[in-house]
């Protein structure tokens, strides 16, 4: 009977065990590249510094981010000049631009990297290569602040802010994809929030249905009893 090491090459034994140990590991980023096309880039910087993302991240102009208007949060883009044939690979984790004419705006960092700095715009070819699951969200089941026996209707919150511009943002930018974005205010211990919300849903089915889409892209949504906006 032959054994196992005499029926595979020393070489496949250790192909055979890698692949095994890659199947049952979990990577953080989803590979697949896909040309994007020719878009108009540009950058933004020590304006919006420190202010909360869309993604929920904080803005870091020397991080290599960028803002899109639809693709999901993680999405990694390997952004070229036209004009100089410099590259850069950024992270999306916010929405923009807010300018007509413009597909992309890349943090300070990354401009800089490809020469956009001086120009303030530039044709670049993107290349989506792939996709970093950590910005990906989940949710179950359930209304958060819910008095007993509430029965509707409901409405999917993505985020509460001190600052009412920083809501205002985040409603623009849910904008591009979603409708009927609204924001509420409330007081909680002596402090005013300012909370983003989307969609008015007649059962907790339909709002856990579309809270999930909005988990998927990349936003902390929960479920939430609905109420007039501001």
């Amino acid at each position: 009977m032959r054994t196992l090491a005499g029926t595979y090459s020393k070489a496949g034994l250790f192909l055979f065990f890698a692949a095994l140990v890659a199947a049952c590991s979990t990577a953080p980023v989803r590979q697949g590249t896909r040309d994007l096309g020719v878009w108009t880039a540009s950058w933004y910087g020590p304006g919006f510094d420190g202010n909360p993302t869309a993604s929920g991240e904080l803005y870091d102009m020397n991080a290599l981010t960028c803002a899109h208007k639809s693709l999901p949060f993680g999405a990694r883009l390997m952004v070229t000049s036209l004009r100089t044939g410099r590259s850069v690979q950024v992270v999306v984790n916010d929405r923009g631009p807010f300018v007509r004419g413009r597909d992309l705006d890349l943090s300070r960092a990354a401009a800089e990297e490809i020469g956009l700095i001086g120009p303030g715009t530039d044709r670049v070819r993107v290349v989506y290569v792939g996709r970093d699951l950590r910005y990906r969200k989940y949710i179950k089941g359930g209304v958060a602040g819910a008095e007993p026996f509430y029965d509707g209707p409901y409405t999917v919150q993505v985020g509460a802010f001190n600052e009412r511009s920083n809501a205002a943002r985040i409603k623009e930018g849910l904008e591009f994809n979603h409708k009927k974005v609204h924001v509420t205010v409330t007081w909680l211990d002596g402090r005013r929030f300012y909370r983003v919300r989307v969609g008015k849903f007649g059962s907790e089915q339909e709002a856990l249905q579309y809270a999930r889409g909005l988990a998927d892209e990349g936003y902390d949504a929960r479920i939430v009893p609905f109420e007039s906006p501001i």
